[in-house]
């Protein structure tokens, strides 16, 4: 690959404006923006940095977006039209870089755009972190289509409140956990033109509380490697395409479908079906309307705030506690949440179980908040099929049965 067809990937660690312009700069000169949470311990930016190998390195939290990017040593560019390269974990553990193309980017601003009749009288509002898809994609909408965004570095209910008013954005997309916390406050979200609920399935109660108050939601199915939603209110974008396998699965094909998995060809090649559909790793069937309809997730991923946690990797920190013989992780659902993160644990011979105490201060040096366990629950042995995988629906049965975690 020659230089032409080649592009640099510049990692940013750091969040809000900084991380804006870096982005809005790196498409300017045909690069590609990789966000890292700054919230990531130390331990876990490396081994991302490592696997993914960006051609160099912005620390966003320690100046601005105009500070050098530092050469990666063994920074690998990424393919010409790369646009950003999304930081998501997987049931293997391993984080994976999802490869987002420009052209993709394009197609996601306008179909979103046309779904949404969004003209130049809006204003996009990106208030989660830009790590997080919903709010890179709402940037990444701004620039293709030119209707603006205002960029907030973190949550902030008060301030999400006040934005509609006081900074003029007129569509907001935010998490069930948001919107609950929102409306908890009184926030007045009807004065949004749209409020976008997507990163996990928004129960129907939530959905019906905040109509009632006026507010106009609408719901976005999609994954970081779609560009985030691909479906409003289960209609697909112009430009997606969709159906559903004999199992049911939902498979979708489009620009807006990310390139593969960043320097990762087994699992790229694994996330498509021999005809070139993604596989979204969803149960769902598709109505007579075309309206997509889903009723289960195939992966194991826990969506904790939309949030997504790796059980694989919470299992991998616990299980190195002195007193843990062995451990399986699985996901609770939970109303305010939507899931919770719930450690079962076998403890060591002749030992005491940990508490709950004890295995979040253990794992907290090289587990981010959302990734530690919010319960546990002590059991004899854990259940698993004849190759070793754990049997994660029984233990999440008898998470939801047990009540309480010590």
């Amino acid at each position: 690959m020659s230089a032409a067809d080649e592009c640099d990937v510049i990692a940013f660690v750091g969040a809000g404006e900084p991380l804006a312009e870096a982005a809005r700069r790196a498409w300017d000169e045909g690069g590609a923006i990789l966000p890292v949470n700054p919230a990531f311990t130390t331990d876990e930016i490396t081994t991302l940095l490592e696997r993914l190998r960006p051609t160099h390195v912005v620390a966003g939290t320690g100046g601005g977006p105009h500070d050098s990017p530092a050469v990666f040593p063994g920074g690998v560019p990424a393919p010409a039209g790369t646009a950003a390269v999304v930081v998501t974990s997987g049931t293997e553990g391993a984080p994976k870089g999802v490869e987002l193309t420009r052209a993709g980017m394009d197609a996601m601003g306008r179909g979103y755009s046309a779904g949404l009749d969004a003209g130049p009288g809006d204003r996009w509002l990106a208030c989660l972190p830009l790590h997080h898809v919903a709010s890179l994609g709402a940037l990444g909408r701004s620039y293709v289509t030119g209707v603006p965004c205002t960029v907030h570095a973190r949550f902030d209910v008060e301030r999400v409140a006040q934005s509609a008013r006081a900074e003029g954005t007129t569509i907001v997309s935010l998490v069930p956990t948001t919107i609950r916390r929102l409306l908890d406050a009184g926030a007045p979200l009807h004065d949004f033109r749209w409020v976008i609920t997507g990163g996990a399935p928004c129960p129907p109660a939530l959905r019906a509380r905040a109509e009632d108050a006026g507010v106009h939601v609408i719901d976005a199915y999609g994954l970081s490697e779609t560009w985030g939603g691909f479906a409003l209110d289960g209609t697909p974008i112009d430009g997606a395409a969709v159906h559903t396998a004999v199992d049911g699965e939902i498979l979708v094909r489009g620009l807006m479908v990310m390139r593969g998995y960043r320097l990762d060809p087994i699992r790229s090649q694994a996330a498509f079906d021999s005809d070139g559909w993604f596989r979204t790793g969803d149960i769902g069937a598709i109505g007579d309307d075309g309206r997509i309809h889903v009723t289960d997730r195939v992966k194991d991923l826990v969506i904790t705030g939309g949030v997504n946690v790796s059980p694989t990797e919470v299992e991998t920190v616990l299980a190195q506690h002195p007193r843990v013989h062995d451990v399986s992780v699985v996901g609770v659902p939970d109303d305010e949440w939507g899931e919770l993160v719930v450690a079962f644990v076998v403890p060591h011979p002749e030992s005491p179980a940990p508490t709950l105490a004890e295995l979040r201060e253990f794992a907290r040096e090289r587990l981010s908040g959302p990734k530690l366990p919010r319960a546990a629950h002590t059991i004899a042995e854990i259940p698993r099929t004849t190759s070793g995988k754990p049997l994660r629906r029984l233990l999440r049965e008898r998470a939801t049965g047990d009540g309480a975690g010590t």
